[in-house]
């Protein structure tokens, strides 16, 4: 644990309801993250030790990751989207399958050929949501998607899980690594399942680590050395490629989501219900640009 761990857990902001979404902008040095149920975007500087609201009435943003030219890709529960952010003009990616909405698009990131992949369970759309607007789930499922900008085609990855939630590459992304919240209450555990990718499509998959019923994987990041940095409950946790656990890291509150960042790239920002915290390590991000 020392090895990865080289800092105390650090609390850097209190005052949201539900923080998600992390994201580490270089051009800024800032982390940005979202504040779902008070509808608006948290921006938190290094330097200043200062957090503003970048945004507000901003339908539910969720999780969100950096474009290959810098712009941040979101998703929105509130508008059933994905989305980008480029110096504050919000524009939609993709916002429905066929003739359906979306459900509410929750975690993202960007392959290396440009390829936006999210999940797209519906907790922004359940029935009294404080995370978006009631409403039906139009294609009736949730699947992981991979949308291609050049040709604009949306199509389903990942079919077999109840609620995707989370998703990382590892660094070849020859994996994609899906967290699968729906848990006890649907009659199956938490987990992080990992499917083989090729040719833009994912073969059949596996679960790479279960977890207890009160420590779901909710967001996570894989590290340069494919390690799997993931939400657990009211912790952190350091899985190895071959799913043991390597360390873990009590947080006072439950933690969502997470990041790498910082001027090297080793810092682990967290976010955890009414908190940003920070941890140092000696790692960073497999897919950090």
């Amino acid at each position: 644990m020392e090895d990865l761990i080289t800092g105390t857990l650090e609390k850097l902001f209190e005052g949201t309801v539900w923080a998600e979404g992390p994201v580490w902008i270089p051009q800024s040095q800032t982390v940005r993250w979202s504040d779902i149920p008070n509808n608006r975007i948290l921006e938190f500087s290094p330097a200043s030790g200062l957090t503003r609201e970048y945004a507000t009435a901003v339908e539910y943003t969720n999780g969100r990751t950096l474009d290959h030219d810098g712009s941040v890709v979101q998703c929105s529960h509130g508008r059933r989207r994905v989305e980008r952010d480029h110096d504050g003009v919000v524009t939609a990616i993709v916002e429905s399958f066929g003739e359906h909405r979306l459900n509410s698009p929750n975690d993202v990131v960007v392959a290396a050929d440009g390829t936006v992949w999210f999940t797209d369970p519906p907790y922004g759309i359940l029935p009294g949501t404080t995370e978006g607007h009631e409403g039906e789930q139009e294609y009736e499922a949730c699947h992981v998607f991979r949308f291609d900008p050049s040709t604009e085609e949306l199509a389903p990855v990942v079919k077999d899980l109840i609620h995707p939630n989370g998703l990382a590459f590892s660094s070849d992304e020859s994996l994609l690594y899906v967290a699968d919240t729906a848990g006890p209450g649907r009659g199956v555990p938490f987990r992080i399942a990992v499917y083989p990718v090729e040719g833009g499509a994912c073969g059949e998959g596996r679960t790479f680590v279960e977890l207890e019923d009160d420590a779901a994987s909710d967001g996570f990041r894989v590290d340069v050395q494919g390690r799997v940095w993931t939400s657990a409950g009211a912790s952190v946790r350091v899985y190895a490629p071959d799913g043991g656990l390597l360390a873990a890291v009590d947080v006072p509150e439950r933690v969502s989501n997470l990041c790498f960042g910082g001027p090297d790239g080793s810092d682990l920002y967290i976010t955890a219900t009414t908190s940003l915290y920070r941890l140092r390590t000696s790692t960073r991000d497999a897919a950090a640009r």
